[in-house]
């Protein structure tokens, strides 16, 4: 029996059965033919391959692998993505940041070495996955844009902001974070109108594009809401995909980059004021529960959002009056248009959602309280794809 073969048959037997009997019959067929394992392989970056012209990206893939299976699949998975990357084409510096964050065997102890039969059935399970994925949103926006960012070196800007979020985060002091936050988005909001304008005169308009960020469990309801606050205080929409677990921000790439920072910066503050919470609960006698870090968050974000949009009108307000309203507020308008736009044609269908088991009433004043002490902005119904 050829190799490819061999192969072949595993596929046809296991792949599209869910039964664990023809799992355990094409697994064997596997382990009985190490000369196959050339081919699974191979086989397994055409499956990768297939998943990026589906629209999925390898954040996505690791997300997906790490939720629904176990570490050795990720493991697989990691493994076949670095693979495939060499034969793959220039996707630009966001698509590079991914591969870089990719898991790497080097990086933990490896495990020790599975049988041929329990590797087989990782492999299979794994690639059993991969083939029942379904197309994704196409993210990639114009070619000559993302050149012309791909050679842009980071602004000090987006360094200072950086620089503060870090700060913010490690602070023990709840208003020396706030106050660094609230310098933070002051300057996301500068660096926005700068940024808006720069593309404005520059011979390839910009376009908006667009990119995923993991909501993760637990609470993601709540921190699905935390995301569109972000967004919608920094000139960018988000939509909530609950199934596969991310929001996908729609945006210019500016403004895309500080939803990124200031998302993931207003978590690990929320996680930490939560913790902090609870523990001022139980000094008091009182047991916390799920609803109450579910009803904190919740708060967080809510709050969160109120802040933040107000934080960026100001500053928006500031930049219109120290350069022209009659040049900026034509430049912002139209790429809220054109945000709009592209999110319209990448989702033309969503629906919006009550936020679910936000009922202790100590949870939600405590994440009020901590949102005061970070900072945030409005916020609207949240969108689901």
């Amino acid at each position: 029996m050829s190799t490819p073969r061999t192969v072949d048959r595993a596929f046809e037997t296991a792949l599209y059965d869910t039964a664990d009997a023809a799992l355990d019959t094409a697994a064997s067929l596997l382990a009985a033919d190490p000369a196959a394992d050339a081919e699974l392989a191979r086989r397994g970056e055409e499956f990768v391959a297939t998943a990026w012209r589906r629209g999925w990206q390898p954040a996505d893939l690791v997300r997906i692998v790490r939720r629904d299976l176990d570490d050795a699949h990720v493991r697989l998975v990691a493994a076949l993505i670095r693979a495939q990357a060499p034969h793959d084409r220039p996707r630009g510096p966001r698509w590079a940041a991914q591969l870089d964050d990719v898991p790497d065997a080097d990086d933990t102890a490896p495990p020790p070495r599975p049988d041929r039969f329990s590797h087989a059935t990782a492999v299979l399970e794994l690639y059993r996955l991969l083939v029942r994925l379904p197309g994704l949103e196409p993210l990639e926006a114009g070619e000559a844009p993302r050149r012309e960012r791909e050679n842009r070196p980071e602004s000090r800007a987006l360094a200072r902001i950086r620089a503060l979020l870090a700060k913010a985060e490690a602070t023990g002091y709840p208003q020396e974070a706030e106050a660094l936050s609230a310098k933070a988005q002051e300057l996301m909001a500068r660096h926005s109108v700068d940024e808006a304008l720069l593309a404005a005169h520059a011979p390839s308009p910009d376009t908006p594009g667009a990119c995923r960020i993991g909501v993760e469990p637990p609470y993601e309801q709540a921190k699905a809401v935390l995301l569109d606050a972000v967004a919608d205080a920094n000139h960018c929409r988000a939509v909530w995909n609950e199934t596969f677990g991310f929001s996908t921000v729609v945006g210019f790439e500016a403004d895309l980059e500080v939803v990124e920072l200031l998302y993931t910066s207003l978590l690990v503050q929320a996680e930490a004021a939560m913790t902090k919470a609870e523990a001022g609960q139980r000094s008091g006698g009182r047991k916390r529960t799920k609803t109450f870090r579910q009803s904190f968050l919740a708060a967080y974000a809510h709050r969160a959002g109120t802040r933040l949009r107000a934080a960026a009108e100001a500053a928006t307000g500031a930049a219109a009056d120290a350069a022209s309203e009659a040049d900026l507020l034509p430049v912002l308008a139209s790429r809220e248009v054109a945000v709009t736009d592209r999110m319209e044609r990448m989702f033309p269908a969503t629906t919006t959602t009550r936020l679910r088991g936000a009922t202790d009433a100590a949870g939600w004043t405590e994440g009020t309280r901590a949102a005061d002490a970070a900072r945030v902005g409005r916020h609207r119904p949240l969108k689901r794809g």
